[in-house]
């Protein structure tokens, strides 16, 4: 099988979600590496840095510098990329895997022999980003051999620039993983019930509607489970009744959502959210657990009928009363067949297919760089 290298803005040890999951299950038939951007550190020059997780090699390149972020098209990206190729080595066959179109130069200077773009979120939709991640992502989607997209607005939005051959690969969930085993006893181990929230917690929430779901329900307790990220820590709302956990890992997911009873998505409707397809619907529901959200375009679209949809805190509030009173057993059936198709471990091997049918022609394919190079 080619080899597999990955190039993300996200980092392997980071909150474990869609790049995770996938490229875990890839990695089990390659030799895989995750490529993350350059960390500032206390060293006097560039070092690159790996440590394995699994069947995954983690790589990234420490450099000299105050804590802060750093792309991959930092001074240093050169320094990087030859280091890179000089890690993996050469291959006839290997897969270029993007989450960030800010890599693509990295990624090209590979001679990979396909590349693929997972667009699991719209970049150039945050408060915070680079000012040329737009023309990156276009640039980024015309390139590569196969895209694959994380939701249905994030297709809509892929196919303006790429309209053959853009995949629709939502994201999934291991619902052995959370399926939890005594949850109709959840509301008797507790003194009062639980309204939680699994996640980043950034400029995605809405602030002001967990400020009154919290005044609205004095007598509930709201669990915000999570780091925080890109905004203020002191803008994040204060009250009797709200409780900031931190991060939990993965593995401590289910007995976190255990103590919930409802299920919280408080998502702003804003540039950052119209596009974005939350992976914890789906974790939520293996759980058990009763859901209430704002309306996110594709929550709206996938999970209509299994989530409760509310525009603010006040319809927050009187969702988590009526939902808590729902029978289990009725929501589980609900959700069994969507949980089942949306397994990662389908997900992850239909995606493989179509990445192999891709490579199939392209061993002697000539990328611009080369092209450059050679003029």
């Amino acid at each position: 099988m080619p080899d597999l290298v990955v190039l993300s803005h996200l980092r392997w040890v980071f909150v474990w979600q869609r790049p995770q999951h996938l490229i875990s299950r890839l990695a089990r038939e390659r030799r895989t590496w995750f490529v993350e951007e350059p960390r500032p550190c206390d060293v006097k020059e560039p070092t690159l840095r790996q440590e394995r997780h699994g069947d995954v090699t983690r790589v990234w390149l420490e450099v000299p510098g105050p804590e802060g972020h750093v792309g991959f098209e930092a001074p240093v990206a050169a320094t990087y990329a030859d280091r890179l190729v000089d890690l993996v080595g050469t291959s006839a066959e290997r897969t270029a895997w993007l989450y960030t179109p800010m890599a693509l130069d990295m990624a090209l200077a590979l001679l990979p022999s396909t590349l693929v773009y997972d667009v699991m979120d719209d970049l150039a939709s945050f408060s915070v980003t680079a000012p040329n991640m737009a023309l990156r992502q276009r640039e980024a989607l015309n390139l590569a051999d196969v895209v694959f997209t994380g939701g249905r607005s994030l297709h809509r939005m892929a196919t303006q620039h790429r309209p053959e051959g853009t995949q629709l690969f939502p994201s999934g969930v291991e619902p052995e993983h959370f399926r939890p085993p005594h949850h109709e006893n959840r509301a008797h181990q507790r003194s009062r019930p639980v309204a939680g929230y699994v996640g980043v917690i950034d400029e995605r929430l809405d602030l002001g509607l967990l400020a009154d779901l919290a005044h609205r329900l004095p007598d509930w307790e709201i669990q915000m489970v999570g780091p925080v990220l890109k905004i203020d820590p002191t803008t994040l709302p204060q009250a009797p009744n709200i409780r900031y956990l931190g991060s939990r890992t993965y593995a401590e997911l289910p007995g976190v959502m255990a103590g919930f009873d409802v299920a919280l998505m408080p998502f702003a409707l804003n540039a950052a959210t119209q596009s974005i397809s939350p992976t914890k619907t789906l974790e939520y529901l293996a759980a058990g657990l009763p859901v209430v959200s704002t309306r996110v375009p594709d929550v709206v679209t996938d999970y209509e009928g299994l989530v409760d949809l509310q525009p603010n805190g006040a319809g927050f509030a009187d969702a988590c009363l009526r939902v808590q009173r729902h029978c289990p057993a009725e929501r589980a059936d609900k959700a069994r067949p969507v949980l089942h198709w949306n397994h990662w471990d389908s997900i992850a091997s239909r995606m493989a297919k179509l990445v192999k049918t891709a490579g199939l022609g392209n061993q002697r394919r000539v990328w611009p760089a080369q092209q450059s190079r050679s003029a």
